[in-house]
């Protein structure tokens, strides 16, 4: 059910009807990860997410998800862009979107997104929110990463700041959780993981330190309340933008590199 301002009242309200203004999602072309294939059904898709299958046919008939690729029998597969649409799709609901809200924030962007470019686009959403930290059961841990974690890899989770134990449970940073579990298949080492991770906590910081004093410089004879509202307006875009910035800089610098070992 919704509520009477329409905002989805937790996952079971996405699966009752509501006015969802039409999406060329389901029409669009899908690119899939290179070497990935769409081996989920729709009940391991479901299982993987933490939402029902009523859920998901509901997203595919509003637009929200694309729609599977069908296998023999007419059997429909999922992949991980499903995958990473479906974490976006929760984290804008988490942010307390409505579903039509929601319906225009996807409509806006490009039809072919792939699933890592899904979960940048999460990230931005989840710099949104106040930092949150949740303890969760062993149990409820790995449903949210959508997979079994090893012991190994429950400690690189926690090494990168994502987990920490507290006795029997665990203290999830849920802003972090799904990123830190698409790490866990990088084949890279855990140092280096580790050193890059220090790398961008560094420059990020300098980045924001930097960023925040020609913000106060311009809005120095301001009121105060106005200087609040002007920082809760400009953070979700300058994330956007140093986002945007950065993948730009990297695709420069590993085109570069390429090309350099392309010529040696």
């Amino acid at each position: 059910m919704t509520t009477e301002t329409g905002k989805p009242q937790g996952r079971a309200a996405a699966e009752e009807p509501g006015t969802v203004a039409p999406s060329t999602a389901a029409e669009a072309p899908r690119r899939r990860e290179e070497g990935a294939e769409s081996t989920l059904t729709v009940d391991e898709l479901a299982a993987r997410a933490g939402v029902t299958v009523r859920t998901i046919r509901f997203y595919g008939t509003r637009g929200l998800l694309p729609p599977p690729v069908l296998g023999p029998r007419r059997v429909g597969h999922y992949g991980r862009e499903h995958l990473a649409r479906l974490a976006l799709i929760e984290e804008l609901q988490h942010q307390g979107m409505t579903l039509a809200a929601i319906e225009r924030y996807l409509g806006q962007l490009p039809p072919d997104l792939s699933a890592r470019e899904l979960a940048i686009q999460r990230a931005v959403v989840a710099s949104w929110a106040p930092e949150a930290t949740e303890t969760v059961t062993r149990e409820e841990l790995e449903r949210r990463a959508g997979r079994a974690l090893g012991e190994e890899e429950t400690e690189r989770l926690a090494a990168m700041g994502v987990v920490r134990r507290e006795g029997e449970r665990y203290g999830v940073d849920t802003g972090l959780l799904r990123l830190g579990v698409e790490l866990l298949d990088v084949p890279l080492s855990h140092e280096t993981i580790l050193a890059a991770r220090t790398t961008l906590t560094e420059y990020s910081r300098a980045a924001a330190h930097e960023l925040s004093r020609l913000l106060r410089d311009a809005v120095a004879e301001r009121d105060a309340r106005d200087v609040r509202s002007l920082s809760a307006h400009m953070q979700p875009l300058v994330v956007q933008a140093l986002l945007t910035t950065f993948q730009r800089s990297l695709r420069e610098e590993l085109r570069e590199w390429m090309d350099g070992d392309a010529h040696e």
